[in-house]
């Protein structure tokens, strides 16, 4: 047998050591390429079945000066207003964010006033053109017409009645859910939605601790017997403080569901914020936030869905101009406040954000 240098055998060696190197990097390249490939198959039919989920096709305006006249050349999902053409966004996703007020769990077999009335209610628009997050607020006095349903949960009709009631007839969970995302959908004028998000108030301070709490000034109207603080006094929210923050009001002061949503939109803005900044020093902040609200959650969104969602968040813009409050007045003269929205400012509000002008019409 040949003898070689020790130059040489160190040499082979070598070779030997940077083939096993390149067989590692090969399989790791494989692997990763194996995995970007399966998250982009999950996130693409995410997409897909968000989409083919949606509660309906498109807005319905009834307002004949909205259509175009039958003699013109338009697509079916084009509308006039004001003078101009627009054309509905079908790739723009909504999904219909849920508090509600009950103290336990959202449990089946619950029905009727049992099962919880919507408290909170917030409508997320992801827009993938504009790469725009926005959150439309929604008084929860709102009047609009809701599905009433008996014990048996036997349908009663339809009638007139603060929206956030809606998911009071139901089942306490995908039942209820559902009634109240029909009831949002009717509203903005059967506005596709597309998911939904159920929680029971509560599980809001354990998200809130999730990403350690967060800091705002207090607002005027936040006074109790429970707590002193003086407005614009800036305090940081965690455990059941940031519960009672978002929750509380006084129901001897009129309009005090809209004095609530103020809080709840500057909470909101505050809590979006210190989640990405978390988000930036752990990549898992969003599953750990799933997993600490799911025992006080239901909702109709996949894992595939939630991939997808996950995966386009992080690319979208979101400031305090993207937090919108439904605008209109309050009848405070009845046994219960009604919130009567601007039906032209939410006509506007939904041609703004959900529509594209055509030019050359």
């Amino acid at each position: 047998m040949p003898s070689y240098p020790d130059s040489m055998a160190g040499c082979k060696t070598t070779m030997k050591h940077k083939r096993v190197f390149i067989w590692i990097i090969g399989i790791s390249i494989s692997l990763i390429s194996a995995a970007f490939s399966a998250l982009f198959l999950i996130t693409r039919s995410g997409k897909a079945s968000l989409l083919k989920n949606a509660s309906s096709g498109m807005p319905q305006f009834t307002d004949e000066s909205m259509q175009l006249s039958p003699y013109e050349e338009w697509d079916e999902d084009w509308i006039r207003y004001q003078g101009k053409v627009y054309d509905y966004n079908e790739n723009i996703l909504s999904f219909l964010c849920m508090g509600i007020d009950v103290d336990n769990v959202l449990s089946e077999g619950q029905q009727g006033w049992d099962s919880g009335q919507a408290d909170a209610l917030f409508l997320l628009v992801l827009n993938p053109d504009s790469r725009k997050m926005s959150i439309i607020a929604i008084d929860r006095n709102t009047m609009t017409d809701v599905d009433m349903y008996d014990q048996d949960n036997l349908f009663l009709g339809t009638a007139q009645a603060q929206i956030n009631l809606a998911h009071g007839y139901g089942d306490g969970r995908e039942g209820s859910a559902e009634n109240q995302v029909k009831a949002v959908s009717h509203l903005m004028y059967e506005l596709p939605i597309h998911g939904y998000c159920a929680i029971n108030l509560p599980a809001i301070y354990i998200l809130n601790d999730t990403i350690g709490g967060v800091d705002v000034p207090i607002l005027a109207d936040f006074t109790s017997e429970y707590f002193s603080f003086t407005p614009g006094e800036i305090v940081h929210l965690d455990g059941r403080l940031a519960y009672f923050y978002i929750r509380y009001r006084d129901e001897d002061v009129p309009e005090s569901a809209r004095l609530r949503l103020g809080r709840q939109k500057q909470y909101l803005m505050a809590f979006v914020e210190k989640a990405r900044e978390e988000f930036a020093r752990d990549i898992t902040l969003p599953v750990r936030l799933f997993q600490a609200a799911a025992p006080s959650m239901v909702t109709d969104l996949t894992a595939d869905e939630v991939m997808y969602l996950a995966s386009e968040a992080a690319k979208y813009s979101f400031s305090e101009d993207d937090l919108i409050i439904l605008p209109g007045v309050t009848d405070t003269s009845g046994e219960f406040d009604e919130f009567y929205v601007d039906q032209d400012a939410l006509k506007q509000l939904i041609i703004d954000m959900f529509y594209t002008e055509v030019e050359g019409i």
